[in-house]
């Protein structure tokens, strides 16, 4: 402890003389210290561009559901030619998307434990005289819990009320506002077309990424009212259903379909706009969505009028793609922090090259070359160290207003900024060594006599 102290006594004149020599450099020390300061702010910004790419991406995946994969009907592509042995055509048909194909996958691939189905549409809500545009969505009970979607209050569809489609709904946010802004909506009804729903549960509200809602298919619960898909089916609109005269179209060879040299193949409506399917393991992602994709093409007669997407997979790889940008914009970052440094070591070579008589004078009334190491070391340590907490303030500036002005998220971590800081002081000491280094090396007499 005394040696500690001792040590500190001796040393302390050494940190004044340096601070005295900052003082009185002012406009030299802070020019100095500017590479520090925008090495320092640039590193922090670019860190926390990262950091809030990363939370996004995990917010998207929570959005998306852990372990989901996503079927959605497309245009309809043709599968292999499927020529008859007496070369005449061979008309195929695809039943489209549909709640067979839902209960399908449930039921026979193993690594499946929730599937939900969606149809989408968009209706007016009414109630008291006033009307809403809403979309009004068919999904099973598993929905919620796939999508991880809370409840604010009330309950999601019973096993009774899905399977015998009754007329009962879950509301979103803006919904319940709109209409029960003054009761409790539960026990209420409102309604659909011609159709009365009775309110059972009334959705959170949840807040999503436009880049969400563009790359993964996420919309917002919040406009939303949610029914059993069933009843969707039996009181609002079933897709599946042709028309007699389209029918008759399609017989003739019009309507919905398409027509090569060796086959003819049609499609009809898709019945659903979407499938949901939850896998029990992330690591069965993969192979399931292969499983989906073959056991769909057998059932819609090799037609390609399907999408399987997991969104997780996807996501991950945006992630690493993101920290892989991080990592070069960091690094790029990082060479301002070297350039600062290195304009460090320039100004403190230089300054030793003025206060060459200084260093002389001291030595001759005693300072040791340890003495005048510690001088020069803490005068370009204190420029590192207070550009770097300048930066630390500019960084978090510079944070925000790219948060403000091109609505991208950014996270300030403390990580980052001690990071920073630390990088800062360390090229403090690097480069202000070998200045310090020339000075202690300074022969007394020839100092004197300069």
């Amino acid at each position: 402890m005394r040696r500690i102290t001792a040590l500190f006594t001796r040393y302390f004149h050494d940190v004044i003389i340096a601070v005295e020599a900052i003082l009185a450099n002012k406009m030299k020390s802070m020019l100095t210290a500017l590479g520090i300061m925008f090495g320092v702010a640039a590193v922090i910004s670019m860190l926390a561009i990262g950091r809030g790419a990363q939370q996004e991406v995990l917010e998207q995946i929570k959005l998306v559901g852990v372990n989901n994969i996503i079927v959605t009907p497309t245009e309809l592509s043709l599968g292999s030619p499927d020529v008859g042995a007496s070369g005449s055509n061979v008309r195929r048909f695809s039943p489209g998307l549909t709640l067979l194909d839902a209960e399908a996958i449930e039921s026979s691939i193993p690594t499946v434990s929730k599937v939900s189905p969606v149809i989408s549409l968009n209706y007016h809500a009414v109630l008291q005289g006033r009307s809403y545009p809403v979309v009004l969505e068919g999904v099973s009970s598993n929905y919620f819990e796939l999508l991880n979607i809370n409840l604010v209050g009330g309950e999601i569809f019973n096993q009774l009320q899905s399977e015998g489609g009754l007329p009962v709904c879950v509301i979103g946010d803006n919904i319940r506002n709109r209409f029960f802004s003054t009761q409790d909506p539960i026990g209420q009804y409102i309604k659909a077309g011609n159709t009365w729903l009775q309110v059972i549960g009334v959705i959170e509200r949840r807040d999503f990424t436009a880049s969400a809602s563009d790359e993964m298919g996420i919309s917002s619960t919040d406009n939303k009212i949610f029914v059993p898909v069933k009843t969707m089916l039996l009181r609002f609109k079933d897709k599946a259903r042709i028309d007699p005269e389209v029918l008759e179209s399609i017989a003739r060879g019009g309507g919905n379909a398409t027509t090569t040299s060796d086959e003819a193949v049609t499609s009809a409506t898709h019945q659903l706009d979407k499938i949901i399917i939850q896998v029990e393991e992330t690591e069965h992602l993969s192979a399931t969505a292969d499983i989906i994709k073959r056991m769909l093409l057998r059932r819609h007669s090799d037609i390609y009028d399907f999408e399987v997407t997991v969104p997780e997979l996807l996501l991950k790889q945006q992630q690493k793609t993101n920290d892989i940008f991080n990592i070069v914009l960091g690094a790029i970052a990082s060479i301002s922090l070297i350039v600062g440094g290195i304009g460090i070591m320039n100004i403190m070579l230089a300054s030793v090259w003025e206060r060459i008589r200084e260093i002389g004078t001291r030595q001759a009334i005693g300072a040791s070359r340890k003495d005048i190491i510690v001088q020069f070391l803490a005068e370009s340590t204190l420029i590192s160290v207070t550009g770097g907490m300048i930066g630390i303030v500019l960084g978090v500036i510079m944070a925000r207003l790219i948060n403000v002005m091109a609505d991208i998220q950014t996270i300030v971590s403390l990580f980052s900024v001690l990071v920073a800081f630390g990088v800062s002081a360390t090229v403090g000491i690097v480069f202000g060594y070998i200045p310090a280094k020339r000075a202690a090396n300074q022969d007394p007499v020839e100092s004197l006599r300069h």
